[in-house]
C-alpha cells in the first residue's frame, strides 16, 4: 500500500504542537530541580540485571524487598529510557525530554483524529486544537514527571487506536495499540471490552477478528505479570496495595484500593471542585488531589451530542464508562499533587473521538467558546506551575 506524503498543513501543525510544546517545556524546566527520575534510573539499572530503584530516590508508591526497593509503575516506560544509559550528562534533563516527546507525539495526532471522526473544515482545526491544548495532556506532558508522562504514553497509543479503528480498522493494530496504553496505564485496558464486541459485530469473520485483536492484548497482559512477578514474586501482584505512600493516601487505602467507599469524594473532585484562591499573583491555587473537568475541559461536555445510538458513538461511550468507573473507585483521588483531575486523562481519548462526532451534528459560537475557556484553563495550570 502507497502512504501518502504528509500535505503542508499537517507539517505545520506538528511543526507549531513542537515548538509550542517545547517552549512550554524549556520553561518549566527553568524552575525545576535537576535530579534523576525513576524512570532513567529504572533504564540505567535495567543493563545492571536490575529491575529495582536503589534507596535513593525516596520511598514513595515502592515496595522494599530483601533491601531492594522497586517503584509499583509498569514496565512500559523503561524503553524510551534506554537510549539515552550512555549518556550520563543527559540522566536528568531526560524525564523532560521524552515527557515533551510523548506529549508531542499525541498532540501531532489530534489532526488525524478531529479529520477522522469530526465534520472536516475549520471544525476540524477547533477539535486539533482542543485535543493538543485544551486538555491535561498538554500540562502534564511539559514538567517532565515521572508519572505524568505514563498519561501522555497511554493517550498517545489510545489515540492511535482510535485514529485505526476510524480508518482500515485492523484489529491487530488496534488490540496492540490498546494493549501498549494499558502496560503505560492499566484502567485503559478496560476500553478493551466494548471495542472487542464493536470488533465482533462488524460481520462476517467474528472470531478472526476477535483473535486478532485479543492476541496482543494478551501478550501485553502476559508482559506486565511477567514485569510483577520478576518484581513482587506474583503475576497479579502490582505493587498498589503493599506501597509506601504518605498517611492521607494510606488511610483511604486502608479502605481498599478499590472501593465504593472512593466514590462521593472522587465525584466531587472530578465535577465540582473548583479552584481556590490567595492574594498574590496567579491569585488561583488548584486542589493538588484534583480538580472539576469543567474548569480544565469544558469543551469535552460537546460530547454529549454524539449520540449513543450509532454503534461507534455506543462503543466509546462505554469505553469512557468503564475507565471513569475504576476511576472513581480508585482511592488515589484525581492524582496526587496534580494540576486537574489528570487520571481522567485516560477516558479523555474516548470523549474527544465523541466530541468530534458531535460536531458532525452542530458546531458552533458555543463549542468555539467552550475550546477556548479549554486552553485558557489548561494554560493556567502551566502559569501555576512557573509562577
Amino acid at each position: 500500500m502507497r502512504i501518502r506524503p504528509p500535505s503542508r498543513a499537517e507539517v505545520a501543525w506538528v511543526i507549531v504542537v513542537t515548538v509550542l510544546y517545547g517552549i512550554a517545556t524549556l520553561l518549566v524546566l527553568r524552575v525545576a530541580g535537576h535530579g534523576v527520575g525513576k524512570w532513567m534510573t529504572l533504564a540505567a539499572h535495567l543493563f545492571e540485571g536490575r529491575l529495582d530503584l536503589g534507596t535513593a530516590l525516596g520511598t514513595n508508591d515502592t515496595v522494599t524487598i530483601a533491601g531492594r526497593t522497586y517503584w509499583v509503575a509498569g514496565p512500559l516506560t523503561i524503553i524510551p529510557f534506554v537510549p539515552f544509559v550512555p549518556f550520563h550528562a543527559l540522566w536528568w534533563p531526560s524525564r523532560f525530554i521524552v515527557s515533551a516527546l510523548l506529549g508531542i507525539g499525541a498532540a501531532s495526532l489530534m489532526l488525524p483524529l478531529a479529520r477522522a471522526y469530526g465534520p472536516g473544515g475549520r471544525a476540524t482545526w477547533w477539535l486539533a486544537v482542543l485535543g493538543a491544548f485544551g486538555t491535561l495532556l498538554f500540562v502534564m506532558s511539559i514538567q517532565g514527571n515521572d508519572y505524568y508522562m505514563t498519561h501522555a504514553e497511554a493517550m498517545l497509543f489510545t489515540v492511535i487506536a482510535l485514529i485505526e479503528w476510524q480508518g482500515r480498522r485492523r484489529p491487530i493494530v488496534i488490540g496492540l495499540a490498546l494493549g501498549l496504553a494499558g502496560l503505560a496505564r492499566p484502567p485503559v485496558l478496560l476500553a478493551t471490552i466494548p471495542i472487542a464486541i464493536a470488533l465482533s459485530l462488524s460481520g462476517p469473520g467474528a472470531l478472526r477478528r476477535f483473535a486478532a485483536f485479543a492476541s496482543p492484548v494478551a501478550i501485553t497482559v502476559l508482559v506486565a505479570g511477567a514485569y510483577n512477578w520478576l518484581r513482587f514474586g506474583s503475576p497479579l501482584e502490582t505493587g498498589y496495595g503493599i506501597s509506601s505512600i504518605g498517611p492521607d493516601l494510606a488511610a483511604r487505602r486502608a479502605v481498599g484500593v478499590f472501593s465504593i467507599r472512593h466514590v462521593p469524594e472522587n465525584i466531587w473532585l472530578l465535577i465540582f471542585r473548583g479552584f481556590d484562591f490567595q492574594s498574590n499573583f496567579p491569585y488561583l491555587v488548584s486542589d493538588p488531589r484534583g480538580q472539576s473537568i469543567l474548569l480544565t475541559s469544558p469543551a469535552l461536555l460537546a460530547a454529549v451530542g454524539a449520540g449513543i445510538r450509532a454503534r461507534t458513538p455506543a462503543m466509546l461511550w462505554a469505553a469512557t464508562a468503564l475507565v471513569t468507573a475504576v476511576l472513581l473507585l480508585y482511592y488515589g483521588e484525581g492524582g496526587f499533587r496534580t494540576y486537574g483531575y489528570r487520571y481522567f486523562l485516560d477516558a479523555t481519548p474516548f470523549l474527544l473521538a465523541l466530541t468530534a462526532i458531535a460536531a458532525r451534528n452542530h458546531f458552533g459560537a458555543l463549542e468555539r467558546l467552550l475550546i477556548v475557556m479549554s486552553v485558557v484553563f489548561v494554560s493556567i495550570g502551566l502559569v501555576l506551575k512557573v509562577a
